[in-house]
């Protein structure tokens, strides 16, 4: 694909996503409430709360932050009940769209979601419509010039599922979304350091976009990630170098 590097287009997320830097302590409180909620306080025994701990110190959170948030979700002290809540649907050029959030009102939360779709050409869709194409995985990614044999020694040593090879000599480790943190740990104990990594909802196609289909695209997903009860948005769209 002309002009499609994944390299590129992960390292134009990245930079957008730390622009807005104000917004991420918000969200990763509310993760790590909701992770202690669900699967307790301990971190050693709740793969989803280690991840949000390990993200928020990877943000220079405070530790009396962390633990405050900790202490609201097993109910130590009061706090917000959130609710997990997943819009699904399309942008433009057909692209695919996912949106998690966290909120205390789904009935505010779901008509941000649904205006920000129409207010930019987008179209929210029903549960399950677009979910098919994504795929519930860790990754991480590693520049080109990465040494591709050492890498996947190291990957199949340290438990991961598969690494991918991109066009731009970029690659990909992809993990079991709860071994996440176990594959990384051993990957930067080998010597390999991740130049970006998440759990995410990895798109299974891509949806190439250039020019004005491009802005426009953009233009939705900030949108959706500039609502207050968005933690994730996931899109199969990429874009050319140019964007």
């Amino acid at each position: 694909m002309a002009g499609h590097s994944k390299w590129a287009n992960i390292q134009h997320r990245k930079g957008r996503q730390d622009a807005k830097r104000g917004r991420i302590f918000t969200k990763l409180i509310k993760e790590i409430t909701v992770a202690a909620r669900m699967g307790g306080g301990d971190v050693n025994f709740n793969p989803r709360l280690r991840l949000a701990v390990d993200n928020a110190k990877a943000e220079n959170m405070p530790g009396e932050n962390i633990e405050r948030a900790i202490k609201r979700g097993t109910g130590e002290l009061e706090g917000v009940n959130y609710e997990e809540a997943r819009y699904e649907g399309y942008g433009i050029g057909g692209a695919a769209v996912m949106v998690d959030c966290l909120t205390d009102n789904k009935t505010r939360t779901v008509a941000d979601v649904r205006h920000a779709f129409s207010k930019h050409g987008g179209n929210m869709g029903t549960d399950g419509c677009v979910a098919f194409q994504f795929r519930h995985c860790g990754l991480m990614l590693f520049a080109p010039g990465t040494s591709e044999e050492a890498l996947m020694d190291a990957a199949i040593e340290a438990g991961a599922e598969d690494v991918v090879t991109n066009d731009d000599g970029s690659f990909e480790v992809v993990t079991a979304p709860n071994e996440y943190p176990n594959v990384k740990a051993a990957l930067e104990a080998a010597g390999f350091t991740p130049e970006f990594g998440e759990v995410t909802m990895k798109p299974l196609n891509e949806t190439e976009l250039e020019g004005d289909e491009a802005v426009k695209m953009q233009k939705l997903l900030d949108a959706l990630d500039a609502l207050d009860d968005v933690q994730q948005v996931y899109t199969s769209a990429v874009f050319d170098e140019g964007e």
